[in-house]
């Protein structure tokens, strides 16, 4: 149901595919996933960056599960990430490639570095795009 694809005539990806090829019929499409409880509050002391991926990925994994998919169903993902530091963003990729989520970030995924995201100290988001099964 779903192909990966590096072409050789660009550079090898480090981790995730160029392309990810669906032949799903169906498709979800996920909200981005905040560091938020369930009580609606950002997790983490301020600048916490690993405690926000965590809960990023547990709302992840039950946001997918409610669909119906899984990790390895996902066929696009965008990480953002409040930091101009390509360590900072490095970081929170290897967090990520080492979670329960990791299956997710192995076929079309952008990591972005950005200004701000939408609720007051929210450090990271994840965007999604599933792939649902039969």
């Amino acid at each position: 149901m779903i192909e990966k694809l590096n072409p050789p005539t660009v550079h090898d990806p480090a981790g995730y595919s160029h392309v990810t090829i669906s032949t799903a019929g169906r498709l979800a499409h996920l909200a981005g996933q905040c560091p938020l409880d369930l009580a609606g509050t950002v997790v983490g002391e301020p600048g916490d960056y690993a405690a926000q991926t965590e809960q990023v990925v547990a709302n992840c994994l039950a946001v997918l599960a409610a669909a119906g998919a899984r990790p390895a169903d996902v066929v696009r993902s965008i990480v953002y990430v409040v930091s101009p530091d390509s360590g900072v963003l490095g970081s929170v990729w290897q967090r990520l490639a080492a979670s329960e989520l990791a299956p997710a970030f192995t076929t079309a995924s952008t990591l972005l570095g950005v200004a701000a995201l939408g609720y007051e100290g929210q450090l990271v988001e994840i965007d999604l795009t599933a792939a649902l099964p039969g």
